[in-house]
């Protein structure tokens, strides 16, 4: 998301995006660790293997994404309190 789409936004709207945001947050550490728990597992169980090293690189893709998710919470933020919301 842009940051002129972000002043375009009402309060309430914005106020909206950074709960989701940080809900996401939540998900995303809870399969961040229950992925790296099957990797464990299964390094214990069978070994090294694909589908020891498949849970890890979905655990990667997860924490990409919420690198983006973390620019998107500075704008929001930034943008909250240009407006004397926060």
């Amino acid at each position: 998301m842009k940051t002129e789409n972000l002043t375009e936004l009402s309060e309430q709207e914005l106020l909206q995006k950074i709960k989701t945001i940080k809900n996401n947050k939540i998900i995303d550490a809870t399969i961040i660790g229950f992925t790296i728990g099957i990797a464990v597992y299964s390094a214990v169980k069978n070994g090294l293997g694909f589908f020891t090293f498949f849970p890890l690189i979905l655990a990667y893709v997860i924490v990409r994404n919420s690198t983006n998710n973390k620019i998107l919470e500075k704008e929001i933020q930034k943008e909250l309190k240009s407006r004397n919301l926060k």
